[in-house]
């Protein structure tokens, strides 16, 4: 080939002369031309912080890509050499530079690549491509095979807007047309792989082509792959010439000589004029679907169609929007009151809340005394074997105990030798999954209301139906006999008979009369004849002589008619006292219980929404994004029954992408619905992230204009600002007043939020400070429990109704409060019951109390034995601060040491009773199990104690009690006692009911009455 090669150039010499050593130069050259097309757009600047950390892996890409363009001889003696241009592009295209000869220009072309500055919005990879042809094209190479583009890109969008030059597709097309390769190179290994096959010529110009790996060997590999695969592909090009040496004089004609072989093709010629048209051609094959064009004209009325069939049966409509309030109704006629309802089942677990902050870390705790071992006892003598006794009763099953202490370390022993490494041992079995946390207290009560205006008087009511017949009552006493009547007037005449059958006719003539004869003797008497018509009502008689008196009483006769209701009896003496009916607490519980209307409601509010709306969301999330935004408003309005209009509570929506591009939408006086229209048709932006301009824009165009003193600002963000572009501070809402929320969401590529950012604009430093959730993806927007805490973070302020329950003391008292801290407790439901405790003498040591009258309190635990927290006091604060430091005993249970105690604290002794003028109650939380208890010696105790003047009130907890001494230890020793027992004793089903509700207040007022 080489010698081939020699032959052809002295051939050339010999037909164009003298050649000169730039021309022979020309001729061996064979040019190729790479365009790289690279991509600066916001989807790839923001993808890592800090902003251009992906920009400056392309940049430093392309200039190690220049730097492997290197001649190379082909066997055919002619040069390969380069021709490169760049430029960068996102929702415009920058040329950084045209094709430049690399021989004399790459220093300056790596220069201005290095000096490319991001553009940082929107992704127009159309026409990107179609400028990058433009220039391959008109300058560079004349061979036509020799024209590449080098496309780096992460391929977004995959959907969303219509690209604006015609599409990817188009311009790839268009470029196949000319003869034109792309390459095409992700920057990222985990791209958008659709997309990027797409914008390759075939499969071979893909090949996972990797710009930013983390490994510079893979990226050198995709460099010298893409190299290799252009050297090949130009090698037939370049060694395929004609020789064109300038003509000389012309010779003598030459014989004719032989034939001679067949000539390598021709270099391709200049480009020739415009040919004729063509003729049309055949029509090719169908292109790929085009993007959805814009919503057309309203187009005219057509004519009336056909009657149709009936349709199947359409699929159930979407709910429809809440009707407005109701008027109020007649107010309904008191009920009887109901039975006490059974205890409820226990309900289904709660969704699992969204993980909260970090909290703050938690200094050393003090170390813990330690304790000498005891001293060992004797070894007793070995006793006789004892006869098995029968089996006892199972016991009831215990609660678990707390974690004991951690142990005390053990010196550090000598250093061993260093032993062979042992084989690995197996993976140990997963642990326990650790019991849940007790509920956070319940909040503090919200302020009270303004009072509304008074109703107008209601219509009269119908008139009721009457009631029913009452219970007839019982027989009044016999009254006197009264005077004779005097004779009454005949009846009337009774109806006449029906007349009889008659008899058998009779034969015979009528014979003559004959004479009378003698009468007979007198016959038997005729059968009876049918009685006559009573005849009338004869006189009265003569009244008879009393006959002799009959002490013999006879039958009763049956019951007479109801009588009048006799005159009212004389008052009976008044019978025993009743039970305490229910007081104002109580009713006051019930109420919360069941009414809806006392249910806290949420605060009325002006609520912003701020929207990314930036090219790396994506168009399928921003559809999610005001999907998500609508459904958080109607649970406003339907389960918080918040009303949003000009005149209440506000609302808007702001999606923001780039420098300037923000759009506002408010709610008008058109309502709700047409509210929700607007938000809908909102369009995606598809450009930058300036979320600090976003904010201040919406601190000016809306919140600023909102009246509500409770002001809620929701940012729904990938959390990816463009800070070093955007000059204003993500923090500009702090200190305005509001509470603002941060929403991170992960981008389409699962690129985790920047919760820097995110935990700076929520300004968790004010008064107010916001929240945050993050979420996996945009669907989980519309999840049902993430829906529900959200909520309930916006509604932190609510309006509930102020019932109070106001005590009163009208003489001086000494109240002490023992609490359990025995083993079966717990040591979280003792912290729980410290916290009640300190509510208990909040409403103590604050209440109303007569003129001269003081009130202390004293707060004690027990368990195998009593300890004092704080003796009586006045002092809330001393009080407070010492119930909160008593630490938990872990011990046994031992009563009666509770109530002797108490009895020492009280400065009284058990066998004296002293009324004093002070009155003494103890309160007492008991299980009425006791280690060692018998009936007769609680029963001696509790006397003793009542015989003191003290009063005993017990809070049983849980459903494990002691009936027997419960009863005994609130009715004084006395069982028959039940009333005054009833009123002594409170029960909860558990620990966390005594801070639920107005439990509290309960007992407060109970044992504040006299």
């Amino acid at each position: 080939m080489e010698t081939l090669g020699g032959l052809l150039a002295l051939l050339c010499v010999v037909l164009a002369g003298a050649q000169t050593l730039n021309i022979r130069e020309t001729l061996e050259d064979c040019p190729v031309d790479l365009f790289f097309v690279l991509d600066t757009s916001e989807s790839v600047a923001l993808r890592q912080k800090p902003p251009d950390y992906y920009i400056n892996q392309i940049k430093r890409f392309t200039n190690d890509f220049i730097d492997e363009l290197r001649e190379m001889r082909h066997r055919c003696d002619r040069t390969l050499r380069w021709n490169s241009g760049a430029l960068h592009y996102s929702d415009e295209v920058k040329l950084v530079r045209g094709l430049s000869d690399l021989r004399t220009q790459r220093q300056a072309l790596k220069n201005d690549i290095s000096a490319i500055d991001y553009i940082g919005k929107g992704t127009y990879t159309d026409c990107a491509i179609k400028m990058g042809l433009g220039q391959v094209m008109i300058s560079g190479s004349h061979y036509r095979e020799n024209k590449y583009i080098v496309v780096v890109t992460d391929g977004h969008p995959l959907t969303g807007y219509k690209e604006p030059c015609g599409g990817v597709q188009e311009a790839v097309n268009e470029a196949k047309q000319h003869g034109v390769k792309i390459f095409s190179v992700a920057i990222t290994p985990d791209q958008e792989e659709t997309r990027l096959s797409l914008i390759a010529t075939n499969p071979n110009y893909r090949q996972n082509f990797t710009a930013a790996d983390n490994t510079k060997a893979s990226k050198i590999q995709t460099i010298r792959t893409i190299i290799n695969i252009i050297t090949n592909e130009t090698k037939d090009t370049c060694c395929s010439y004609d020789c064109t040496a300038p003509d000389g004089s012309p010779g003598r004609k030459g014989d004719f000589g032989a034939k001679g072989e067949t000539g390598r093709p021709g270099m391709p010629g200049e480009k020739g004029d415009d040919g004729k048209p063509g003729s049309i051609g055949d029509p090719g094959p169908a292109g790929y679907g085009g993007m959805k064009g814009d919503r057309g004209g309203k187009g005219g009325k057509g004519d009336r169609g056909h009657k149709g069939y009936k349709g199947e049966k359409g699929q159930r409509g979407n709910d429809g929007i809440d009707g407005a309030k109701g008027e109020d109704g007649f107010a309904g006629l008191p009920g009887c009151k109901g039975s006490p309802g059974l205890n409820g089942l226990r309900g289904d677990p709660g969704p699992k809340g969204d993980a909260g902050p970090y909290g703050l870390k938690g200094g050393k705790g003090d170390p813990g005394k330690d304790s000498g071992p005891g001293r060992p006892g004797n070894n007793g003598q070995p006793g006789s074997e004892g006869e098995d006794g029968r089996p006892g009763n199972n016991g009831d099953k215990g609660e678990r105990g707390d974690d004991g202490p951690p142990g005390v370390d053990g010196a550090n022993g000598e250093t061993g030798e260093i032993g062979e490494k042992g084989e690995q041992g197996t993976s140990g079995n997963r642990g326990p999954r650790g019991e849940l946390g007790e509920p956070g207290p319940r909040g503090e009560q919200g302020r009270e209301g303004l009072t509304g205006p008074n109703g107008e008087p209601g219509e009269p009511g119908r008139p009721g139906s009457p009631g029913y017949r009452g219970d007839e009552g019982p027989a009044g006493p016999e009254g006197p006999k009264g005077r004779r009547g005097i004779k009454g007037a005949p009846g009337d005449r009774g109806q006449i008979g029906e007349r009889g059958e008659n008899g058998v006719a009779g034969n015979g003539t009528a014979g003559c009369p004959g004479f009378q004869g003698y009468p007979g003797v007198r016959g038997p008497p005729g059968e009876g004849g049918v009685p006559g018509t009573p005849g009338p009502k004869g006189d009265d008689g003569e009244p008879g002589d009393p006959g002799r008196d009959n002490n013999t009483p006879g039958p009763p006769g049956p019951d007479g008619p109801k009588g009048h209701r006799g005159p009212e009896g004389n008052p009976g003496l008044p019978g025993p006292p009743g039970p305490q009916g229910t007081d104002e607490c109580e009713i006051l519980d019930i109420i919360m219980k069941l009414c809806s209307c006392c249910e806290c409601r949420c605060a009325a509010m002006d609520l912003t929404f701020i929207v990314d709306s930036s090219e790396s969301i994506g168009s399928a999330n921003f559809a999610l994004a005001k999907d998500f935004i609508i459904t958080v408003i109607d649970r406003l309005t339907k389960d918080q029954q918040l009303k949003f209009a000009t005149n209440d509570s506000r609302l808007s929506v702001v999606q923001y992408s780039g420098s300037a591009a923000q759009e506002v939408v408010k709610i008008s006086a058109a309502g709700l619905i047409d509210f929700k229209e607007r938000v809908r048709k909102l369009k995606w932006l598809a450009e930058a992230t300036y979320t600090g301009e976003a904010l201040d824009f919406s601190l000016t165009r809306t919140i600023n204009e909102m009246n509500h003193p409770n002001k809620v600002v929701i940012v729904l963000t990938d959390g990816r600002s463009d800070i070093s572009r955007d000059r204003v501070p993500l923090d500009v809402l702090c200190g305005k007043g509001l509470r603002v929320g941060g929403l991170g969401v992960k981008d389409y590529a699962g690129t985790e939020p920047n919760k820097e950012q995110i935990g700076e604009l929520i300004c968790q430093n004010d008064p107010k400070p916001g929240f945050y959730f993050v979420r996996e993806n945009f669907a989980e927007l519309l999840d049902d429990a993430f829906l529900q805490n959200l909520t309930a973070e916006i509604c932190l302020d609510k309006n509930c109704p102020d019932y109070k329950c106001p005590i009163s003391f009208s003489q001086s008292s000494d109240i002490m409060v023992m609490m359990d801290s025995s083993a079966s407790v717990g040591k979280n439901n003792f912290e729980t019951t410290k916290t009640f405790v300190s509510r208990l003498a909040e409403r103590f040591l604050t209440a109303e109390r007569a003129r001269g009258a003081t009130v202390k309190m004293g707060v004690g635990q027990y368990s195998s034995s009593a300890r004092m927290e704080q003796s009586l006091t006045s002092d809330l604060a001393q009080l407070s601060s010492q119930t909160e430091q008593a630490a938990f005993q872990n011990d046994g249970t031992d009563v009666l040491e509770a109530m002797d105690f108490a009895m020492k604290g009280f400065g009284q002794l058990t066998d004296r009773g002293d009324s004093g003028r002070r009155r003494k109650t103890l309160l007492l939380f008991s299980d009425g199990r006791s280690q060692g208890l018998t009936a007769s010696a609680l029963v001696s105790r509790v006397r003793q104690v009542a015989n003191a003047g003290v009063d005993v009130f017990v809070i049983a907890v849980g459903r494990q009690v002691n009936e027997a001494n419960l009863l005994t230890l609130v009715s004084r020793g006395r069982s028959d006692d039940t009333i005054y027992a009833q009123r002594h004793l409170f029960r909860v089903p558990d620990y966390n009911s005594l801070l639920r509700g107005v439990f509290h207040k309960i007992v407060s007022r109970r044992v504040s009455l006299p």
